[in-house]
């Protein structure tokens, strides 16, 4: 009978031990960065949905790669962009968007992740020059977007083939984003505070080419 009660007690205990490492794996494995600027911080989660995109911005930004860039695109109602390391100490005027790492990333594609506002993406080259959409080492861009009716998704959807959630088109008509870059551009992870920081960056003025005129410059650090 001690036998048995003493199993009970290790198994009990056995159980309880895993339980706890489980939930320190669960917690683990949700990776979150801050982006900071002169505008505020913006808190990201990247998506273990996405790994490979996920460990390389992890990866970028623990050598502290993106430290001092800029967000050398924006457009309002559409995104802002950074993440090209051609843009550090950038002189005004000078052309912005080439550079990157040397190399590219597979596109990992999620029907689950759409560009909503506050969505985290990968830019890259062109169909033409990249026809299977791989993204860019480096350069990201994160959306601000527009609210988008049902309409407007249904007809998307009809030319594009994507299809939505319910779910997901009532995201889109009251965050907003921008649905036409669903499943040619991949998304990796979003914005969990500071969506209004989006909104600051993405209302400056800018000159041809959609520079900021006055740099907004950035640091990307992993949320330990």
């Amino acid at each position: 009978m001690k036998k048995t009660i003493l199993f009970g007690i290790f198994a009990l205990l056995t159980f309880s031990m895993q339980g706890k490492e489980n939930n320190q794996q669960e917690k683990k494995t949700e990776s979150m960065v801050i982006i900071s600027t002169s505008y505020g911080d913006m808190k990201i989660k990247l998506y273990d949905e996405t790994p490979q995109h996920r460990d390389n911005f992890l990866k970028l930004a623990n050598e502290g790669y993106f430290d001092g860039l800029l967000f050398h695109r924006v457009i309002q109602q559409f995104m802002i962009q950074g993440g090209d390391p051609n843009s550090r100490n950038a002189q005004p005027g000078q052309s912005l968007g080439s550079g990157g790492p040397g190399y590219t990333i597979p596109a990992e594609f999620n029907t689950n992740l759409i560009h909503k506002k506050g969505a985290l993406s990968a830019a890259r080259l062109g169909d033409q020059a990249n026809p299977k959409k791989a993204s860019s080492g480096s350069q990201f861009y994160i959306v601000q977007g527009k609210p988008v009716s049902a309409q407007e998704l249904q007809y998307l959807s009809s030319r594009t083939g994507v299809q939505y959630t319910p779910e997901q088109a009532a995201v889109y008509a009251e965050q907003g984003g921008t649905p036409f870059l669903d499943m040619q551009y991949t998304v990796f992870g979003e914005v969990v505070e500071g969506l209004d920081v989006i909104d600051k960056i993405a209302a400056v003025r800018t000159a041809p080419g959609d520079r900021p005129i006055e740099d907004v410059k950035f640091t990307v650090k992993v949320v330990k």
